[in-house]
């Protein structure tokens, strides 16, 4: 397994108290997502070397991460890829074990979250504590594009997690810094 956390460990994966102070205030909703960016995130799963044909979404329950979620739904399968499932989990929670449980169960070969910070860092601790789940085969729409979002999900839970801009560039965590290219073509 790869967790950051052994099964078992007494340590909550919940996000503590002091971390939702430090982390948690101001955390935006997401926003609407652009055409460029949902194709920034197909790209990320059919560049070069990646061999991905079948994935699991993940999306917050508000508006318009449904409506991103199900936008890239709708363009991977037009390209014929398959969607495993499509899993909901709200902004709190008592455990996020069961979306955690729901998300990973199909073993698929990448996984793409469209969601909001807060809600998407609980339960990224929940998948590190508790499931196989690779951040590094995860893939996210740009509400994710956030500097804070390492700190609150805590060291290493979303090391590897790339996702798309809503320019149509694309952004990488790498342990606690958020780095982040400009779309293809574009300089400066």
């Amino acid at each position: 397994m790869n967790q950051t956390t052994p099964r078992g460990a007494a340590r909550s994966p919940l996000v503590s108290a002091t971390d939702l102070a430090t982390h948690g205030v101001g955390l935006p909703t997401p926003a609407p997502h652009t055409a460029e960016e949902l194709d920034a995130l197909i790209g990320l799963l059919t560049g070069r070397s990646a061999r991905v044909s079948t994935v699991a979404v993940g999306h917050s329950r508000d508006a318009a991460a449904r409506v991103a979620a199900q936008a890239f739904t709708a363009a991977w399968t037009a390209r014929g890829g398959t969607v495993l499932t499509v899993v909901d989990w709200p902004e709190t929670a008592a455990s996020w074990l069961r979306p955690a449980v729901r998300l990973t169960a199909q073993r698929p070969d990448a996984w793409v979250v469209a969601a909001a910070p807060l809600g998407f860092a609980q339960l990224a601790r929940r998948l590190r504590h508790s499931t196989d789940w690779e951040p590094a085969r995860t893939v996210a729409f740009a509400s994710l594009h956030d500097s804070r979002l390492p700190a609150l999900a805590g060291p290493d839970t979303v090391h590897g997690l790339r996702g798309a801009s809503a320019d149509g560039g694309t952004w990488a965590v790498r342990h606690g810094w958020v780095s982040t290219c400009p779309p293809v073509g574009v300089t400066g």
